[in-house]
């Protein structure tokens, strides 16, 4: 046997193992393809694909940058590592990706849709709408590897090619489930569903999918099988209407939240006629972690802060301050998991912006101390109020899957930020500094994981955790 075969042959003893889902095996396999051809495209991308199925995203970022740097005109590298820059908000350089890609193969669906969603996030609805219809149409069924052994669970997973979406990647373990994704607004009626145990509707974000929850609907009608999420009960958790119907629980504060027509912020006075009173919090619709959600401070400022977001009607929110005495904000999540409660993080920052990405977690021995101390024992870090609104929250939204971002009262009560299906369940970085969060994560996801197998009538015990 040759150098060239010899080599090969290794590389498919790397993706065979990979297959298999022996995961440990198949990194080494492909090092020893690496070591004998650092340029090889095939094992730099599978290298870092379970880098990143494994919590080490530095480590496929860098595998990925080396296989476009090793070969530039490929385009399926340039949208890995578009793919992930996407996943990290980096827009800039993941639209350079995309469009490198496209101009490679201006066909390339792949590339269209990851465009798609960069130029929806920058606020260009008309741009993304064209990339999805060239992403989208004709591929709306996308059937995911199956690497498990056993029989595995077939869930047909509900998406909306806008977004929106439950995370579900960390959730739906490929060596337990058996997954064909499926684009709700792209899917064509007249063909049959594909087979399936269980369908988990992921169309969570019901301010940006309010019309694709009808297609939704459509498809989850079509189907026998046990639901996740049933759409009508998305449909009732936008910003706005959670606002309405929550304000009544007696644990709970729930900010004063209106969707307006942008032109009204031209004109503060009516925006004072809904009842609101500045400071207050402007957002567009169907954005996340913090992306054109700004402060106005007074009226004057109001029009020109409307006019830095997208969007033909905005969201209007009553602003409260919620930092401690020590100065800092706070922000914690609950997950509701099949009518349980899972505490799954505490965020501390001096922004009234909180967000664990960009808070300072990492940097304070003493806010990972207060976030422990969170988890192991969330009654006696929120108090017996506290949990009582999380227990009417939990009912009022009647999810199988969702979760709330809230702070505290200076008397108890929870004051809720969000409430929906779109929470994320994101798997703490290998550094040791972050164990303690881990109990707390794989709880969450094993409860998912147990829900579906469950409704499905499969042994949870087959879960094998994370």
């Amino acid at each position: 046997m040759n150098a060239s075969n010899d080599l090969a042959a290794l590389f498919e003893k790397a993706q065979l193992l990979a297959q298999a889902g022996l995961d440990e095996e198949a990194k080494r396999a492909y090092v020893a393809v690496l070591e004998r051809d650092s340029t090889h495209f095939g094992a730099l991308t599978g290298i870092a694909g379970l880098a990143l199925a494994t919590g080490y995203r530095s480590a496929a970022l860098t595998a990925y940058r080396q296989a476009v740097a090793c070969h530039p005109n490929n385009p399926f590298g340039l949208v890995n590592l578009a793919n992930l820059l996407l996943e990290d908000d980096d827009l800039g350089e993941a639209r350079r990706l995309y469009e490198r890609a496209l101009a490679i193969d201006s066909r390339l669906a792949f590339a269209h849709q990851g465009l798609a969603s960069v130029l929806a996030k920058q606020g260009d609805e008309e741009g993304a709408a064209r990339h999805r219809e060239q992403g989208f149409a004709g591929h709306s069924i996308v059937v995911r590897p199956y690497r498990g052994t056993g029989t595995p669970l077939a869930v047909l997973l509900i998406v909306s090619a806008k977004g929106g979406n439950i995370p579900t990647n960390i959730i739906l373990d490929d060596r337990i489930f058996a997954v064909t994704a499926l684009y709700a607004e792209f899917h064509d009626a007249a063909q049959p569903l594909p087979a399936h145990d269980i369908v988990f509707n992921a169309v969570g974000d019901a301010d940006l999918c309010g019309s694709i929850l009808d297609e939704v609907a459509k498809i989850v009608a079509r189907s026998r099988a046990p639901v996740i999420n049933r759409p009508d009960l998305i449909r009732n958790t936008g910003r706005s209407a959670n606002a309405e119907r929550l304000a009544g629980l007696p644990d709970m504060v729930v900010p004063h939240t209106a969707l307006v027509p942008r032109a009204l912020c031209d004109e503060p006075k009516k925006i004072v006629q809904f009842g609101f009173h500045f400071p207050l919090l402007l957002r567009s619709p169907g954005f996340h972690t913090g992306r054109n959600f700004v402060r106005v401070e007074n009226p004057d400022a109001l029009s020109a802060a409307a006019a830095g977001l997208p969007g033909e009607d905005l969201l209007v929110i009553e602003y409260f301050d919620v930092c401690g005495p020590d100065g800092m904000a706070r922000k914690y999540r609950v997950m509701f998991i099949d009518g349980k409660l899972y505490p799954l993080h505490l965020a501390l920052s001096q922004s009234w912006k909180v967000h664990y990405f960009t808070s300072a977690m990492a940097e304070n021995t003493e806010f990972r101390r207060e976030e422990e101390l969170f988890l192991n024992d969330m009654e006696a870090a929120l108090g017996s109020r506290a949990i009582s609104g999380l227990e009417q929250l939990r009912d009022a939204l009647a999810l199988d899957y969702g979760g709330a971002d809230f702070a505290l009262t200076s008397d108890g009560r929870l004051l809720l930020f969000e409430a929906n299906a779109t929470m994320a369940i994101v798997p703490p970085m290998p550094d040791p500094i972050w164990d303690y969060r881990r109990p707390s994560i794989t709880r969450a996801i094993e409860a998912t994981r147990g829900i579906l197998l469950g409704r499905a009538g499969m042994n949870p015990s087959r879960n094998p955790g994370t």
